[in-house]
C-alpha cells in the first residue's frame, strides 16, 4: 500500500487509543491494524480496499456513533469467547464517516451454532450501543443491485393509518390494532381491512396535509444518494398507501413503488382499497418480481423493514435488515439496525 500517514502503534491497545484521539481528518481516513505485524498504520480511503478480503472466513462490520475502547474491547472479547480469532481491523471510509465510525473486523475460525451466536451478538451489540453485520467472506463481497423498503416506521417515523385515524378522532383505537398487527399478533390483511373501514368519510384534504409533513427517517436522503451513486435500484413495498409512497418517490427518487390504493369518492375516503392488499406474501412476491425484471438473483437484493409483515420479504432478500424493529422481527431477521439511521447501510456498499 502507499500514501501512508504517520499513525504507527506498538500494540493493538495503543492503536485503539490513537484512533480515539486522532484528528477528524484521520478518523475519516482508513486505518488498518494487522495482527501479523502487530502494528497499525493509517492509509488513504482509496487504499483500504486493497486489503485482501478473501483470506478470512468471516467479517463483522461494526457501526458506532461514538466508538470507545470499551465497545471495541467487548466485541473483540466476545469473538474470542466464541472461538473466533481477530486477524485484522480496518476503519472504513464512507459518506457518513463524520457521523459514524465504521470498523471492519476480519475473523478466522468456525461458527458452530449460528442461531445461538446471533442471539448473543445481538445482546452484546445492544449492551455496547453499536450496530453490526456478521457476514461470510463471500457475502461480504456481494455487489448489491436492488434495495426494497417497507415505508411506515421504516422510511418514515410514523404509521400513516394511525395519523389518519388521529385526524378522524379514533387514533387510540386504530393505533392499538396497528401495534398488535406489527407485533405479529393479528393477521395483517384482516386487521388492515378493519382499520381502514373505520376511516370511511375522512376528507381527502387530510391526506394532503399529512403527506406534506411526513417525518422522514434519519439518514434516508444520504442513503438514497449513495444508492444512486452506486447504480442500485430502489423500491417501496408498503402495506400503507400509494398516496404517501408517491410523495416519497417524488422527493427521493425511488425507482418503483407498490402500496395500497386508497379508494376516494367525492373527496371522501370510502374505507376500502382498490385492488390487492399489499401484505407479507405480496411484499415477498414483489421482491422476486423486481429481481426477475432486473435479471438479478435475490442474493443481490437488500430489504429493510420493521414489522411482522416484512419478515417474508427480509427472509427472501440476500441482505434482510430489521430496522428499529419489533422484537419478533429482530429475532428472526439475519441483520438489524437499532441504534443508527438508515444511512448506516452505506457501510455495506
Amino acid at each position: 500500500m502507499s500514501d501512508k500517514t504517520t499513525f504507527a502503534a506498538e500494540s493493538f491497545d495503543q492503536w485503539v487509543s490513537d484512533l480515539n484521539t486522532a484528528s477528524l481528518e484521520q478518523k475519516i481516513s482508513a486505518c488498518f491494524y494487522s495482527k501479523t505485524s502487530g502494528t497499525a498504520q493509517l492509509y488513504t480511503a482509496d487504499n483500504w480496499q486493497e486489503i485482501d478480503v478473501s483470506e478470512q472466513p468471516y467479517y463483522f462490520t461494526l457501526i458506532s456513533r461514538s466508538l470507545t475502547e470499551k465497545q471495541l474491547a467487548n466485541v473483540l472479547g466476545f469473538f474470542a469467547a466464541q472461538g473466533l480469532s481477530v486477524e485484522q481491523v480496518t476503519t472504513k471510509l464512507t459518506q457518513v464517516s463524520k457521523k459514524y465510525t465504521v470498523l471492519v473486523i476480519a475473523l478466522r475460525g468456525e461458527c458452530q451454532n449460528y442461531s445461538a451466536f446471533k442471539e448473543a451478538l445481538l445482546a452484546v451489540s445492544k449492551e455496547n450501543q453499536f450496530d453490526g453485520f456478521f457476514q461470510s467472506s463471500q457475502h461480504f463481497q456481494t455487489e448489491w443491485k436492488l434495495a426494497c423498503f417497507d415505508m411506515d416506521s421504516t422510511l418514515i417515523q410514523c404509521e400513516v393509518i394511525d395519523e389518519l385515524a388521529k385526524a378522524w378522532g379514533i387514533g387510540d383505537q386504530v393505533a392499538e390494532i396497528t401495534e398488535r398487527a406489527m407485533q405479529g399478533e393479528l393477521d395483517f390483511k384482516a386487521s388492515f381491512t378493519e382499520r381502514l373501514a373505520l376511516l370511511e368519510g375522512l376528507s381527502e384534504n387530510v391526506l394532503e396535509g399529512i403527506a406534506e409533513n411526513l417525518p422522514v427517517t434519519e439518514g434516508l436522503p444520504a442513503l438514497m444518494a449513495a444508492f444512486k451513486a452506486k447504480g442500485i435500484k430502489t423500491a417501496i413495498f408498503s402495506g400503507g398507501f400509494t398516496y404517501f409512497a408517491e410523495h416519497l418517490q417524488q422527493e427521493f427518487g425511488f425507482d418503483s413503488i407498490y402500496a395500497n390504493s386508497l379508494a376516494i369518492e367525492n373527496g371522501k375516503v370510502t374505507g376500502v382499497v382498490q385492488g390487492e392488499i399489499v401484505d407479507a406474501e405480496r411484499k415477498a412476491a414483489l421482491l422476486h418480481e423486481q429481481a426477475d425484471n432486473l435479471r438479478l438473483s435475490t442474493d443481490q437484493v437488500i430489504a429493510v423493514g420493521d414489522g411482522a409483515n416484512d419478515l417474508l420479504m427480509l427472509s427472501e432478500a440476500g441482505f434482510g435488515v430489521a430496522f428499529w424493529a419489533k422484537p419478533i422481527v429482530k429475532a428472526k431477521a439475519d441483520y438489524s439496525l437499532s441504534g443508527t439511521g438508515l444511512d448506516a447501510l452505506i457501510a455495506i456498499l
